[in-house]
C-alpha cells in the first residue's frame, strides 16, 4: 500500500480502495488501531462508489512517528498533507474515538475540505465522569509508561471486547496495538488528554452525524450527547447494544447509519 513522505522523519501509510469513486471519504481510526480497522466498512462504501482512503495516523500501523510531542492539530495537518498529495479538495470525513478528534480538528481548521462529517464514539474534551472511568485511564497511563504496549493491548482489548465470544476481536486488536510505535502511542495519549475544542464547535457548519454505541464504556454518553448538541444542526444516532468499538461490534447497523447519512436515497 502507498505512503506519502511529509518530512524526513514522517511517512504516512494509507489504504485506498476504488480510486475512481465519485466522492472521496477518509476514515480515521482510533487509538492503537490503524487503517485496517475499517475493513468492515469498505464494501458498503465501495458499493456506493466512494473513493475510500484509510490512513494510519502518525505512530500507528505502518506510519512512522517523528519523535517528540504531538497534538491532535498536528495529526489533522498530516491528513491535510495526505489529501493534498492525492489532489483531493473535498471529502467526507469519518472518525472513531481518536480519529473523531482528528476529524473534528480537520473540520474546524479546514472546513473547505470537508463535505460531511461523521463522528463516532468521540469527544471535544474528554474527562471521565465516574471513579471507574478515572481508574481505567490512570491504569492505561501507568501501563504504557511502565510495562509497554503488550500490557496496554491486553487491558484495552479486554475492556472493549469483554465477552467470551469476542476472542477473535480481542486478538485482532492486540495485533494492531502491537504494531504501534510505543513513543507514538504515549504521545497520542497525551495529545488526547490535552485536546479541547469545545469553544469552537459552533463554527462547524457542514452536515454532521454523531454515532454513539449506547453501551460505550470509554467515552461517556453524556459527553457524546453534549457534542451533538453543541455542533449546529448535528444529528445523533444510537446503535443499540454496541460499545466503543461499534464499527466491528455492530457493523451492519453502523454501516446502515453511516451510509444513510453519507449517501441518502434519492426521493
Amino acid at each position: 500500500m502507498p505512503n506519502i513522505q511529509i518530512s524526513p522523519e514522517l511517512s504516512i501509510h494509507y489504504i485506498e480502495d476504488n480510486p475512481s469513486g465519485h466522492m472521496p471519504v477518509i476514515l480515521l481510526h482510533g487509538l492503537g488501531a490503524n487503517g485496517n480497522s475499517w475493513q468492515l466498512q469498505f464494501p458498503a462504501l465501495v458499493e456506493a462508489n466512494f473513493r475510500v482512503i484509510a490512513p494510519d495516523t502518525r505512530g500507528f500501523g505502518q506510519s512512522t512517528f517523528p519523535g517528540g510531542k504531538t497534538t491532535i492539530h498536528a495529526m489533522a495537518e498530516d491528513m491535510v498533507e495526505l489529501l493534498t498529495s492525492l489532489q483531493i479538495d473535498k471529502t467526507d470525513v469519518v472518525g472513531i474515538s481518536m480519529g473523531g478528534t482528528i476529524a473534528l480538528q480537520l473540520a474546524i481548521d479546514h472546513p473547505e475540505l470537508v463535505r460531511k462529517l461523521v463522528l463516532v464514539n468521540t469527544f471535544a474534551h474528554l474527562r471521565p465522569d465516574s471513579l471507574s472511568g478515572w481508574f481505567y485511564f490512570v491504569v492505561r497511563l501507568v501501563l504504557i509508561q511502565l510495562l509497554g504496549l503488550r500490557a496496554q493491548a491486553q487491558v484495552v482489548s479486554n475492556r472493549l471486547f469483554p465477552k467470551p465470544e469476542q476472542e477473535e476481536l480481542r486478538q485482532l486488536l492486540i495485533i494492531q496495538i502491537m504494531q504501534a510505535d510505543p513513543h507514538g502511542y504515549r504521545a497520542a495519549m497525551r495529545a488526547l488528554w490535552n485536546f479541547n475544542v469545545t469553544n469552537r464547535l459552533e463554527s462547524i457548519n457542514m452536515p454532521t452525524l454523531v454515532i454513539t454505541g449506547d453501551v460505550d464504556t470509554t467515552v461517556p454518553l453524556k459527553i457524546q450527547q453534549n457534542l451533538a448538541k453543541q455542533i449546529p444542526n448535528a444529528r445523533q444516532v444510537f446503535i443499540p447494544q454496541a460499545g466503543h468499538a461499534v464499527t466491528v461490534e455492530k457493523p451492519i447497523e453502523y454501516n446502515q447509519a453511516m451510509m444513510l447519512f453519507l449517501n441518502p436515497p434519492r426521493s
